[in-house]
Formats: structure tokens, sequence, C-alpha cells
């Protein structure tokens, strides 16, 4: 220790970075931090909360329309973009607070500063030399833009949070979690939306049934979602409308107002100086690590996002755990990665635990798959034609349940306890002597009786590639 300031030094002040930095001071190691932003990373800032919370604002639309069926009568109500991102922004200049004061109060050292490895124990932070035992880079990712003919003229979900006006017609191009969350909040709070997307199907590396589920119900509510379909380029006219030209699917010209890519993300590993060091990094600029997030070079160790595998907010924190645990704990501590519980905030929103039928075809040779797709009692009032769907994945010759899957309202609450369930090895007879909650979605896990069995042989869609979740 008294070769070095402190003993660890952490790179960005996201989740995976902020947990290691809180659990490591609390072990008894001197730990510094720095970020050039602010403190919560992409989560608090430019994710998660924010986008939960735009979730909330867009599902309204739909309450106020089906509170009629269930006698109230409500006046026309009008909605205020500039008065929702305002309160989003004080909830977040909130949250940075409890950020700060959660550091503090860990006698964790906050440097405001953007970081750079200048060896392998010395960090530079605009300018001040900072050495360090061990130092930890949780820097996450960034939005990723293709080069493009007018793609200035593109957003993406950092400036999706600060648009200073709601769009009006807005093309989303991506078909992941991201896409399809802002198609149904810019959908939600009034926008027309398109939603195109160069693959055969929205949230590749999902289950499949949950995918088509998903894209049905979503031109319900009204998204016009264009697949196999390519963008070729962005014009601005003179009267700021944006003419888009496509070089695949959809042969029409379009224009809108608002572009915005979800075309997933990068690792944030630019400018930091681990390619000078000799870090390994992946083709996409993530940072390589083994099961205790240790680099190829000692002393450089990498949490979260910029790993570039698992993009979960919950998983960085985990990471950042291990790494202090292992560090000044005196435990090697790595992480579980199997049946890992997901979300995605669309409207409606699905979750998920475990493999999906085609990845569970992939691992055994038979397995039993249960799902029902029903219509939710709240909506016997409202009048609305919107389903939910319930899905179990279960290993023949075990009974094993080794996948759980929904879409509708609650999907993330009830996976979340599902996932515990699907954590501990739950068999099918399990699930079937546990008394159901009534009336309730979430009963229909538990009064799933009707199978089909498939065989690794049998003709089933392919499965779908590993999604970085």
């Amino acid at each position: 220790m008294t070769d070095f300031d402190v003993q660890l030094f952490v790179i960005g002040a996201g989740s995976g970075g902020v947990r290691a930095a809180r659990v490591a001071a609390g072990l008894g190691a001197r730990v510094a931090i720095a970020e050039e932003r602010r403190l919560g990373g992409t989560c608090v800032s430019r994710g998660c909360i924010p986008k939960k919370l735009l979730a909330y604002a867009a599902h309204y639309r739909e309450d106020f329309e089906d509170a009629a069926g269930f006698g109230w009568s409500v006046a026309q109500p009008t909605f205020s973009w500039e008065r929702l991102v305002g309160n989003k922004n004080r909830e977040i200049d909130r949250l940075n607070g409890v950020y700060r004061e959660l550091l503090e109060g860990a006698r964790v050292d906050i440097l405001q500063g953007g970081a750079k490895l200048a060896d392998a124990h010395t960090v530079s932070v605009d300018g001040r030399m900072v050495t360090a035992e061990h130092v930890l880079v949780a820097t996450g990712g960034r939005p990723f833009k293709p080069d493009l003919p007018g793609i200035e003229h593109a957003i993406t979900s950092d400036e999706a949070f600060e648009l200073r006006e709601l769009p009006r017609h807005i093309l989303l191009i991506g078909g992941g979690y991201i896409a399809v969350e802002f198609a149904g909040i810019f959908n939600g709070l009034g926008a027309d939306v398109t939603l195109a997307y160069r693959g055969e199907q929205i949230l590749r590396g999902f289950d499949d049934d949950i995918r088509r589920h998903l894209n049905a119900e979503m031109r319900k509510m009204g998204v016009a979602i264009l697949l196999e379909t390519d963008l070729a380029g962005i014009v601005r006219r003179d009267d700021g409308a944006l003419d888009v030209e496509w070089s695949r699917g959809s042969g029409r010209p379009d224009v809108f107002d608002t572009v915005m890519f979800a075309t997933g993300r990068k690792p944030n590993t630019e400018g930091l100086g681990l390619a000078e060091l000799g870090v390994k990094l992946d083709d996409d600029g993530g940072i390589v690590v083994d099961d205790w997030q240790q680099t190829n070079v000692p002393g450089i160790h990498a949490v979260g996002d910029v790993t570039n595998r698992i993009a979960l907010t919950p998983v960085a924190i985990r990471e950042g755990f291990a790494v202090a645990a292992t560090l000044f704990g005196g435990r090697r501590t790595r992480v579980d990665y199997d049946n890992l519980p997901s979300a995605v905030f669309s409207q409606p929103p699905i979750a998920t635990v475990g493999l999906t039928e085609a990845q569970a075809l992939k691992r055994f040779d038979e397995v039993d798959i249960y799902r029902s797709d029903f219509r939710p009692l709240r909506h016997t009032l409202s009048g609305r034609d919107g389903r939910s769907l319930v899905k179990l994945v279960v290993e023949t010759a075990s009974q094993r349940v080794v996948g759980a899957h929904m879409a509708g309202a609650d999907a993330p609450e009830i996976i979340q306890g599902i996932a515990i369930a699907v954590k501990m090895g739950a068999k099918k007879s399990d699930v079937d002597a546990t008394i159901g909650i009534h009336p309730t979605a979430a009963e229909e896990f538990v009064t799933l009786r009707e199978k089909e069995t498939k065989r690794r042989h049998d003709d089933v869609d392919a499965a779908p590639g590993e999604r970085k979740r």
C-alpha cells in the first residue's frame, strides 16, 4: 500500500464501478473513482431509469382511454413533453446526488474528469497522476450509428431523452430492445411511429413466440413495423423535414421530422490508453476479461458493458462486487451468468429467464413446451383486443423448467419472482403443485397443463443469435 496512492482506482462511476468502489472501501481499501459525466452512468442518466419513467408516461394515454369502460368520465387529457422532461431531469439530479452521498459516505475519493491509463498502475485524470495497485475500467458503452449519407441528421437514445419537442413523425432504425422500447414510448405519447429493422423479426435472441407476439401487439397499438428493410440515407429538406431513402425493403420514399438509430452500442474504450498498454480488446473494442474480471495485463480489471458481454445493470453490479470481494475480501469470487432474468419495457412489456425454445432444442434431445395466449381480465371491460402470452420450456428427461417467458402487463414483475424458481432448478411438478393467486395473469404459469413435446430433429425455427442482454 505504501507504493501506491490508492489500492483501487475505478474509471467510470456507473452502476458497476460505484458498486466495486463502495464494496472495496467497505473492506478497508483506499479507493478513488473518476467520472467525466454525471455519477450513476448510463443506467441512471441516459438509460434504465429515464427510459422507465418515460414508459410510465406513455402508458397513461391507454389508461385514460380505458377508464370509460370502468365507469369513469374523463375530460380530454393534454400532454406536456416539456413538463415530463423537466420532471425526469429533476429525478436524475436527485439520483446523481444520491450516488455522490453513497460514495462520500464510503470515503471514496471522487475525481471529476476524463481518465486515461499512463501505465498499468498509473491513471491520469485531466493531467493529475494517481498511482493504484489495481485499476478497474467500468466506462460502459455508447450508442452506435453506422456510416451512412446524412447520418449527422439522426439521433440516438442519448439525445432522445433531451429532445426539446415531442416528435410528430419519427422513424426508429433497429429491432432490439432500445428500438422497441422507444417505439412504445413515442407511440404512447402521441407520435406517429415507424420502426424499420433489417432482420426477419424484432428482438433477435428472444424466444420466437414472444417476438411474434410483441410484433402483433405493437401493430395493434399503431406502430408501423417494416422488417427486412435497410436505410440507404437521410436528406434534410429546407423546411427541416427528413427524407429517407431505402436500399432494401420499403419501396417508397418517406418523410419524418426525427430519425433515431437504435442499432446497438459499442464499448467505451477509446482514449483510455488500453491498446497502448497491450490490453486485449475484441473486434468491437470490448475489454476481454477472464472469469474474475481480470484482463491479460496484471492489475487491470473491467466490469459491465465495457466488456461487451451482457449489457444488464444488475450484471455490472454483481461483477463490481465480485472484483472487490476477490481483491480485498479474501475470497475469489466470480459471477454465475446462468438463468439471467431480463425485461424489455416495451408496450406491452416482455420478460424472460433461462433458455428460449430454440436454445433448449440445441442443448437437449427433447423439450416440453407449455404456452397460454389469453385476453387479460382488464380488457373485458376496457374493450381492447390486446392479449398476453406466457410460456414455459421444460426439459423432458428431467422435467426441469429451463425457460420462462411472458409478454403482457406486469411481465417484468412476474418473471422476477419466477426467476428464483428457475435458478433453484424447479421442476414442472413444483409449478403444478403451486396454488395460483386468482384472478391474476401470473396464475397462468401454474395452470399450464397442455404441452407440445419437441425433439431436437423436429422442424423448428432456427435458434436466433445469442443476444448481448
